[in-house]
């Protein structure tokens, strides 16, 4: 019995490809905060009455702090691995929405995209699941990074339409704060879904050179 739950929790294994697929969901829920604010900026430009520059200004935010928090989170993710980050980030990706739809101006509108959604809740959709990912595989490491990170672009082809239809029947701010509920609550799920740590490598495997490790094994 040992020696099969061992085997489960090992790179390349069945786990591996259930926590890629969940991987995947996670991103592409996690990385919808880059793509919807683009879809709200007109209906937002309209309500509070501003020039186009000034409602751009909180997607420039967004990715900066996107960046920034990519950095943080990951760093986290290596020191206490990427369950807790995820919930985190699900946490506040989640408010930060809601506090976009309860936003009364320009300015809460910026500071909640910039420093809720950006730095601490879509960051920790891109960086820090990629370098999860590379731990769960050897032979197919590649296209398994792949596979994580086109969540990224399948964010950018799903959430946008949604967001346009759901702006136009009940408003930006409705939109926002359903978002918050739904990508909170599924993305925290998800996470809890995958909840296993770092992968046990085989000690063939842990005690081979790096460049051994680094490089595809032979089928």
């Amino acid at each position: 019995m040992k020696t099969s739950e061992t085997n489960i929790h090992q790179p390349d294994s069945r786990y591996a490809m259930v926590r890629l697929g969940l991987t995947l969901l996670i991103m592409t829920v996690g990385s919808s905060g880059m793509y919807v604010v683009s879809v709200m900026l007109p209906a937002v430009q309209a309500e509070f009455g501003i020039a186009r520059a000034d409602a751009s200004l909180p997607y420039t935010l967004l990715m900066l702090g996107f960046g920034f928090g990519g950095v943080l989170m990951g760093k986290l993710a290596d020191r206490i691995g990427v369950m807790k980050p995820l919930l985190i980030g699900a946490v506040f990706l989640g408010a930060g929405y809601v506090a976009t739809g309860f936003s009364g101006g320009i300015v809460s509108f910026t500071m909640a995209q910039a420093l809720l959604v950006g730095l601490l809740g879509s960051s920790v959709a891109f960086a820090p699941l990629v370098a999860d990912t590379s731990l769960w595989f050897v032979k197919r490491r590649g296209i398994a990074v792949a596979v994580c990170a086109s969540g990224n672009y399948l964010a950018g082809a799903v959430w946008p339409p949604i967001a346009q239809h759901f702006v136009e029947t009940v408003g930006w701010r409705q939109t926002y704060i359903g978002m918050g509920i739904f990508c909170g609550v599924t993305m925290a799920l998800l996470a809890c879904s995958s909840a296993r740590g770092r992968p046990r490598w085989p000690r063939w495997l842990r005690q081979a050179p790096l460049r051994v490790r680094q490089r595809p094994c032979a089928t």
